[in-house]
Parts: structure tokens; sequence; C-alpha cells
């Protein structure tokens, strides 16, 4: 089974200040902290970035990666170069990023228009390549990653040894196509956003899905992709930080690093 270390994305708790989340992340055992470029990690001030990087260190924890709001194609040169310097400010080395422009199904793309997200997203692995960095693919509903067959041409047209998808279920996707999606990706899979939602959107528990999750990651290819790896938890039911400590427990257990 591929080795995961635990983590949190900051945006599961918008509200809370970075020394909160630092403090959170670290007193339930987890190992590492994926910074939302939204609030807390604002592109382009590098020292917030480095303050913030720095107390994540200090307190044991590591920054698994930077969540960029990066839209490709929409991104602008200048925009994409602030999210490669915040995150080398961070001190991390991998970016999310999302495919496609914001809340647009993939298939409601002409192929002229995948054609300038694909390139868009190339340029992008690009220039992270430069840095020695790697990209990961927001793997969610309403983008170029919202279906099996659209992540597949996406891994067909960028065969980037520095580009993975960022996979997560969709709410409500039944195991045996969870499954099926893992088998397709195979090793172009990285890191992985941890939740457990109804197909309503209606958040439950952790522990209610850890043996969906248990055979997801039994499914997955062995060996790190793109350096380590993560299992970050992202929103937790009611946003409570009870609930979060909860969650967080049951994904040490299911990633046995308890």
């Amino acid at each position: 089974m591929r080795h995961f270390e635990p983590g949190l994305c900051s945006v599961t708790f918008r509200g809370m200040t970075p020394d909160a989340i630092i403090e959170l992340a670290a007193s339930s055992g987890l190992k590492a902290i994926e910074w939302g470029a939204d609030i807390h990690v604002p592109p382009g001030d590098l020292h917030n970035a480095r303050a913030i990087g720095v107390r994540t260190i200090a307190a044991g924890l590591t920054v698994s990666s930077y969540g960029s709001y990066i839209f490709a194609p929409d991104a602008t040169m200048p925009e994409v170069t602030a999210a490669l310097d915040t995150a080398e400010a961070l001190g991390t080395s991998h970016i999310r990023v999302w495919a496609g422009s914001r809340k647009r199904p993939s298939a409601e793309y002409l192929p002229a228009e995948r054609m300038d997200a694909t390139n868009a997203l190339a340029s992008i692995a690009s220039r992270a390549a430069e840095r020695e960095m790697t990209i990961g693919l927001e793997y969610h509903p309403n983008s170029l990653t919202d279906s099996l067959q659209s992540s597949l041409q996406l891994a067909r047209d960028l065969p980037f040894p520095n580009l993975f998808f960022y996979w997560q279920p969709a709410p409500g996707l039944p195991l045996d196509e969870a499954l099926a999606e893992i088998a397709a990706l195979g090793d172009r899979i990285g890191n992985l956003h941890v939740f457990a939602w109804k197909a309503d959107f209606s958040r439950l528990p952790l522990r209610d899905r850890v043996d969906y999750w248990r055979a997801c990651i039994k499914a997955l290819p062995t060996g790190e992709r793109g350096g380590k790896n993560y299992a970050l938890l992202e929103f937790v039911r009611n946003d409570s930080p009870e609930q979060f400590r909860a969650d967080a427990a049951a994904l040490r257990t299911m990633l046995n690093t308890e």
C-alpha cells in the first residue's frame, strides 16, 4: 500500500488564523498543511508566505503544497509567476491548480477551448519543472477533471513527469466507480483530498467512510509520485474543530500512522 502522510487543507477552516490552524493540525497528530491561496497565503505576498512556512515547520509540520486558485487557461503569466514564487517562499515544491475555467463542466468545451486549457497547463508544468516543482490538478466537479474520460484525455495530452492528479471521489461516488477511476488513472495520481460526503453534499464523520478510503488507497499503485505523498483532510461536518480532531484520528488510523 502506498504511504501517505496525513495532513490538512487550510481552506477547511477559512475563518481561522494561520496560527490556530497550525496548532490544531499539530495537536491532532497530523504531519502537514496545504496552505490555500484564497485566504491564508495570498499569491505574491512573499513575506507572509515565508512567515507562515517558518511557523509551520517550527510546529513540527511540513508544508505539503500550495493550494493555488490558478485556473488554466484563465490565469495570466504574472499570476502563474506569483503562485510559483509564493510556493517557494512557503517552502513547498508542489502546487495545486485547476484544469479549465472556474465552475465550467468539461462537456461544455469546444475542441479549441480545450486545447487552450491544455496548452496553458503544459506551460505551467514546464515552468514548474524549471524550478524542480510539481503540479497537482484538482480533481473536481465542473472542471476538466469532472469525468474519467476527460481526465484520461488530460493525462494523454499532458505526459509531463511533474504533473499529477490530486484525486478525490465525487461526493457520493460508489466505491466500484471510485476504484475504476483509480485503476484507469494509476500512477498519475499523487496526493489525495480526503472527506466523507454524500451525493447531496451533506457531510459525514470520516469514520463512516474509513473502509471506503482504505479500499481506495489499497488500490493505488505503490511508490511515491512526485515526491512524498499526502492524504489531506478537506472540510468536515459543521466546520467543527471537534469533528476535525475525530476525523484526524480516523485518518491516522486509516493510514496506519498511529
